[in-house]
């Protein structure tokens, strides 16, 4: 899968199914539900299989939804079953967590071990397509970073977050299954972090804060994907058979102080030395959106490169990073209005 100037890069050649049959884990995360409602309306879906521990709101009349535990040990052979007993040729995993918790070890059971139940079951009864959602920020913010990661560069976020480590082991296994698994198309696609006016994350909360806690002498350079455009890959990657790994990024990049200008908000520098002492006692006290690794984001930059998406993929964005800021500070001054009403 490594490997994408081979075949394993290339668009595989197969006559098209009138229509698919989808299954998708996390189904009632924001990817999943989203998605679930850009499916109901594509005539060339035939079914969609929601497997999550609650029903998605926007399940219409082509979903199917079972009840699913991922931290469960035998839920490996239940999703076997559902994949053979609804004829499933294309799987989505996309239950991975969008922010940090503090509930670590079930979060490890969720997404480390969880995503070798769903291999399991992908093995016991196999699927013409698996595709995969990741993060660009894997890559790490390191002081040796190039200007642009491609996909080639290792994964070497900070071994001390759980939140990293977690999708880096998910990833791992996935590769080792592509090679064991050579019939089923295998994508992988690494997600720049999302921003929009209705996605809630660690870094829309971030955000939100009035004054934005930023490192003393850095401003490393920034780079969103829109919440649309993040649909809109997985909607691609779902109806093309494109193996490999692909950064879905947005177009542009911006510095740390013109994100925060742009959101409306004030940068309040922290002085290096106390920035992570700090973090993590405000982590510990709930205090905080991410823990003491998201100071390296601070500091260093995490840009990664959208060459290969847009050339085997076909992907291209329709919101740039500023667009995706700007989009998300319209609707939080919004939220804000709100508040101040209320």
């Amino acid at each position: 899968m490594t490997d994408t100037n081979g075949a394993r890069g290339r668009a595989v050649a197969r006559t098209p199914r009138a229509r698919r049959t989808v299954a998708l884990t996390g189904a009632v995360g924001f990817l999943g539900r989203n998605l679930i409602g850009l499916l109901e309306d594509d005539d060339r879906i035939g079914r969609i299989v929601a497997l999550d521990i609650e029903q998605p709101t926007t399940a219409g009349r082509k979903t199917r939804f079972y009840k699913v535990d991922l931290t469960q040990p035998t839920v490996d052979a239940r999703m076997a079953e559902i994949l053979a007993a609804e004829g499933v040729d294309t799987f989505l995993h996309l239950a991975f967590l969008a922010s940090p918790t503090y509930a670590s070890a079930w979060a490890h059971e969720l997404e480390s071990v969880g995503t070798m139940h769903v291999l399991n079951a992908c093995r016991e009864r196999p699927v013409h397509k698996f595709i995969l959602w990741s993060q660009t920020i894997l890559y790490g913010a390191r002081p040796s970073n190039p200007n642009f990661l491609t996909e080639s560069h290792k994964l070497e976020g900070n071994r001390d977050s759980r939140f990293l480590v977690d999708k880096i082991e998910a990833e791992a296994v996935v590769q080792r299954f592509a090679k064991q698994m050579p019939q089923t198309v295998v994508s992988v696609l690494r997600m720049a972090p999302i921003l929009g006016p209705t996605v809630r994350n660690y870094l829309s909360r971030y955000l939100g804060r009035r004054l934005v806690p930023t490192l003393m002498g850095y401003d490393p350079l920034m780079q969103f994907l829109h919440e649309v455009d993040a649909l809109a890959a997985l909607k691609l990657a779902t109806m093309r058979d494109v193996p490999g790994v692909f950064n879905i990024v947005g177009d542009g990049v911006l510095p740390l102080s013109k994100v925060i200008e742009l959101a409306g908000r004030t940068a309040w520098p922290v002085p290096a030395p106390i920035a992570r002492p700090a973090a993590s006692v405000l982590w510990a006290a709930q205090l905080l959106e991410a823990p003491s690794s998201w100071v390296d984001y601070l500091r260093w930059l995490c840009v990664a490169d959208g060459e290969r998406a847009r050339k085997q993929l076909e992907f291209r964005p329709a919101f740039t990073t500023r667009e995706a800021v700007l989009d998300y500070a319209g609707a939080q001054r919004l939220r804000d209005a709100r508040l101040l009403r209320a």
